[in-house]
């Protein structure tokens, strides 16, 4: 078993099995750096770290287009339910069977917030699919419970925010990543716009892998 990884640039990633394709912060119409379009992605499933517009993205046209489910914070979800959206609600600490294996809530120290409407508590996000647990950090700081979060969640590949400013730089991202110990370190939430970093070469956690990725790149991970 294995799946692909399909950076969609900033934050934004397509994780497949085959069977599933689940999208993970769909960010497209207005991503300077993006080389897919909404009408180009094709999946069942949108997980959703926090409300943020560079996070949110696309995700009500993919949805409906696709006639996808959106796991997402309560307050997410509801909002969506109220544009058509089929979506199922969590929160910090839970988890959700799906389709294609789960998804859970962690923690994220950071805001969230859609057209100045409260989107409740920004999370990260734990995906199980295809025997792969990926997780995204969405775009929190650093705390030391991440530490306790790789202990019980073990993840093969961490989605880890070094852009700075809003999120950890590369420096912390990279304490990050040493406390949640995945196998692979994928650095995320840079180089979009001139106020984050370009560079996120000081990104070199011990004992880790690190993979960078471009938009539109995809990664076969077994």
């Amino acid at each position: 078993m294995g799946i692909s990884l399909t950076s969609l640039g900033h934050a934004g990633f397509l994780l497949s099995d085959g069977p599933h394709t689940v999208a993970i912060d769909p960010f497209l119409t207005g991503n300077p750096v993006a080389t897919t379009k909404p009408n180009d992605v094709k999946c069942q499933s949108i997980v959703l770290t926090h409300g943020h517009a560079d996070h949110v993205g696309d995700t009500v046209a993919i949805a409906k287009a696709n006639k996808a489910t959106v796991y997402a914070a309560f307050e997410i979800a509801e909002f969506l339910g109220s544009q058509g959206i089929t979506a199922e609600a969590g929160n910090p600490g839970g988890k959700i069977v799906a389709p294609f294996g789960w998804v859970a809530f962690t923690q994220a120290f950071h805001s969230s917030s859609y057209n100045g409407q409260y989107m409740g508590m920004p999370c990260g996000v734990i995906v199980h699919l295809g025997g792969v647990t990926v997780y995204h950090l969405g775009d929190t700081a650093l705390f030391s419970d991440l530490k306790l979060l790789g202990e019980i969640y073990r993840p093969d590949i961490a989605l880890i925010p070094a852009g700075d400013r809003f999120t950890m730089g590369p420096e912390l991202a990279t304490r990050a990543a040493e406390f949640v110990k995945p196998k692979v370190a994928v650095p995320i939430h840079y180089g979009t716009w001139p106020l984050l970093a370009q560079d996120v070469s000081a990104f070199k956690p011990k004992g880790i892998a690190v993979r960078t990725m471009k938009p539109g790149e995809t990664w076969q991970y077994a």
